[in-house]
């Protein structure tokens, strides 16, 4: 076995948000050993070039100093040494997110391919990571939260862990701070959950809940090999919401005010999102962290590796975050069913679902989905949530499909792509998911993925649902904050076709929607509403404005572009009814229900 790589961080300028990294190498190569960090983080398909944040590096062998060359971007060389070589780096970190690190005198957070370099030629070396106590008086009541394994170090404590190789090493991230902290067990295997942020919550009804979770999804697919322990790291500050999954943890941020106090018995529509996204990262334990694409395996993070099936590991994840609610009793079906109203309405806003696939989507997340401007409504779909949508019209299509007495459903097909890919650890090609459908239901399904995989034409969801005593429902939206999945007693009626924002107290036109009033009028992202029909327009008083007008009127609108006052005529239309709930079907038939039954409560 090769020596291991010794790792030492520690916060040590949290004012000035710096992290002290260092990396001893007992072997280096001769010729001069290569370093490198990482230009993007797993699950998060952008580049981010984190060796920007590197603010000093120095390398040194018995004490004397070796000189360094950057080499590009994100590597750097050390000259030749024949003795163990040691490199120090200086990294800033002041970026809150799921996806970075972050440093200051209430918390120190991060992810390991923001501050661990790795060594070109031994990223399959053990390594070795010291974790070391802020200076006093910062960090005197912290802890250190991580599913990495410990190789010494207390529970929660600082001093020194493990990982088998850097990729590994990475796909652990750290929280330490004062954290409440709640553990449960989930068929026998410890689970648990640290909360940093200024929190009041209901622990033992949090725990509960996500054992629910957590056990639905095990029993789904079956525990991965290996997994003796799993966390959740969750952020709760005032606003805020995302997650990132790894191997044996995830990274949440939340709303404190979405969490359950102890005098709650409800699911607010908050704790229910919250619930939805632990769901959703906690699923990615099987699918994209084992179950992957082919180019995932193994991750090359020094540049895009593209792919059309995030659909597959982000979409069919989505779909499946909400539906374990339900199917762990802890929101009921109509619940469920707001939920797919929402997003079925989030997909039909969005006009960039008619010119880009999924398979696109998926392709184009470098560039497109994870850099989204003023026009990405009109450019690009989300192959999350249509991606989810696609799942939900493919298990439909699929059970209501099957023969009687031998029901075949999308569980069926997920459970054979695991056994397939997931549980051998090979990447699932191109093509694999489509094979994997047809050779388990034995349709032909080759025109479902043509049109809502590889094309852009509406899913047939409406036919879909009736068939499991559901029906499909479209109106216009109520007003700017209307997410739809429910009905409402009143309605906008006339549409500007943009979307009007405050911002710095002026109202911004923020998106302009393809073929919609306010762009056939000359109205461009940015403009800064003034009037209009001679009356004061902000984001405020739209929805009211337009109550007093019909399909049809044309009227003086006024902005401002820039220090330019522009005058234009709209002329207004009804507002599209892209706005989507759902219903159960009083007159449904047995059968219908029959089906309706098995699809929201099979396991």
């Amino acid at each position: 076995m090769s020596a291991p790589l010794r790792y030492r961080i520690q916060a040590k300028n949290p004012e000035a948000h710096l992290y002290e990294v260092s990396i001893t190498v007992d072997t280096p190569d001769p010729s001069g050993q290569v370093f490198e960090l990482p230009a993007w983080i797993p699950g998060s398909y952008m580049i981010r070039d984190y060796a920007k944040h590197v603010v000093a590096i120095h390398a040194e062998s018995d004490g004397l100093a070796v000189p360094m060359t950057k080499l590009d971007k994100s590597r750097w060389q050390a000259e030749p040494v024949d003795r163990p070589l040691k490199v120090v780096a200086e990294i800033y970190a002041y970026d809150s997110s799921v996806r970075g690190a972050h440093l200051d005198a209430t918390h120190a957070y991060f992810n390991g391919p923001c501050v661990f370099l790795s060594v070109s030629g031994q990223e399959q070396s053990p390594c070795e990571l010291e974790i070391v106590a802020p200076d006093p008086p910062v960090g005197k009541d912290w802890r250190v939260a991580t599913s990495m394994r410990r190789d010494g170090a207390d529970q929660y404590g600082f001093g020194s862990y493990r990982a088998e190789d850097y990729a590994e090493l990475i796909d652990h991230p750290v929280e330490i701070s004062e954290l409440t902290i709640g553990e449960f067990d989930v068929r026998g295997i410890p689970h648990a959950i640290a909360i940093r942020g200024r929190v009041r919550v209901d622990i033992a009804r949090l725990c509960h809940d996500l054992q629910r979770i957590c056990e639905q999804h095990i029993d789904f697919l079956g525990a991965p090999d290996g997994l003796d322990r799993y966390l959740f790291l969750l952020h709760a500050p005032g606003t805020g919401y995302g997650g990132l999954e790894h191997r044996w943890s995830s990274s949440l941020v939340c709303s404190r005010d979405n969490l359950p106090l102890r005098a709650d018995s409800e699911v607010s529509d908050g704790y229910r999102m919250f619930l939805g996204l632990v769901s959703h990262e906690y699923f990615h334990l099987w699918n994209v962290k084992r179950l992957k694409p082919a180019v995932f395996t193994p991750y090359d993070l020094s540049s895009e590796s593209h792919t059309g099936l995030l659909w597959v590991f982000e979409g069919i994840t989505s779909y499946y975050d909400d539906l374990a609610l339900v199917r762990a009793g802890l929101i009921p079906a109509e619940s469920y069913l707001e939920l797919v109203g929402q997003t079925i309405t989030r997909v039909m806003r969005g006009s960039g679902r008619h010119k880009q696939s999924v398979e696109e989507s998926s392709f184009d997340a470098w560039t497109k989905f994870y850099k989204q401007d003023e026009n990405a409504g009109n450019a690009i779909v989300s192959y999350y949530a249509k991606g989810s949508l696609i799942a939900l019209a493919l298990d439909l299509k699929i059970r209501s499909e099957s023969s009687r007495g031998d029901t075949t459903t999308l569980d069926d097909v997920m459970k054979e792509c695991w056994k397939r890919w997931g549980q051998s650890g090979e990447g699932m090609p191109e093509d694999g998911f489509e094979s994997v459908c047809a050779e388990v239901t034995g349709l032909d399904l080759g025109d479902f993925f043509d049109a809502s995989v590889r094309g852009t034409g509406e899913l047939p969801l409406q036919k879909l649902l009736a068939k499991f005593g559901i029906d499909y429902c479209l109106r216009q939206a109520s007003n700017a904050a209307d997410k739809g999945g429910k009905p409402a007693e009143k309605q906008v009626g006339t549409w500007l076709g943009a979307t009007l924002a405050n911002n710095a107290g002026k109202s911004v036109f923020t998106a302009v929607a393809n073929g919609g009033p306010a762009e056939l009028a000359g109205v461009a992202p940015g403009d800064v509403a003034v009037a209009l029909d001679g009356l004061v327009l902000t984001a405020a008083n739209c929805a009211q404005r337009l109550k007093t007008h019909r399909d049809g009127d044309k009227l003086e609108l006024i902005v401002f572009r820039g220090d330019e006052l522009i005058t234009s005529r709209i002329k207004l239309a009804d507002a599209p009814e892209t706005t989507c709930y759902l219903e159960f079907d009083s007159d449904a038939d047995a059968e219908s229900l029959a089906r309706q039954a098995a699809w929201l409560l099979s396991d």
